[in-house]
């Protein structure tokens, strides 16, 4: 049941976007698309789930004075991973995101949660929270994503389900912010109820 808890957590309790208020800096600029935010939510969550499990593995032989560094190399490493295989197989998905991708190495979702729970906990504790920390960022950009297109051009996911344009600044950068806003009013809201 603990493990439950580990991984719900990052969808409803402290959602890194809705809750924690973490990476803003790709939730504002990536999610003009439901596509964007979930190719965003997907990489980090990969990046995330990778670096917990190495951290918990290696934590032992890590010395205090050089932990930090050591956690940005690891991350860094997995975040290589991630764009050399984005670019690779998904060069449409990985032009969109573009600079975004290498900044996935200073999200301080991902640095927080190796600082904070995968050096202090077992391997299979720290694996279930990066995925559902992971998981929940991914939720989190997709929706405002989707959100942003719906509402911006009348689409989801690139179909088209409303003729013209919707309003135009939902896709600009005021609309993540404008959306955003209302989704943390309405989740707010709801863990209220």
């Amino acid at each position: 049941m603990n493990q439950l808890q580990n991984f719900s957590k990052g969808f409803i309790k402290e959602n890194p976007v809705f809750t924690l208020f973490l990476g803003l800096c790709p939730t504002l600029g990536v999610t003009t698309s439901a596509f964007n935010g979930l190719g965003m939510g997907l990489a980090t969550t990969f990046v995330l789930l990778m670096s917990n499990i190495v951290v918990s593995l290696v934590k032992s032989f890590i010395p205090d004075k050089v932990r930090i560094p050591s956690f940005i190399v690891i991350i860094a490493s997995f975040v290589t991973i991630v764009e050399l295989t984005m670019q690779a197989y998904l060069p449409s998905l990985f032009d969109q995101l573009g600079l975004f991708i290498p900044l996935i190495v200073v999200n301080c979702l991902v640095l927080g949660r190796a600082e904070a729970f995968a050096s202090k906990n077992n391997f299979l504790s720290s694996a279930i929270d990066g995925l559902g920390m992971g998981l929940g960022f991914a939720f989190a950009l997709t929706l405002l994503g989707g959100v942003r297109e719906v509402l911006g051009s009348g689409s989801i996911f690139g179909l088209k389900f409303i003729q013209g344009d919707g309003m135009i600044i939902f896709v600009l950068a005021p609309g993540a912010f404008i959306a955003l806003g209302y989704l943390i009013v309405l989740i707010k809201k709801l863990q209220k109820a």
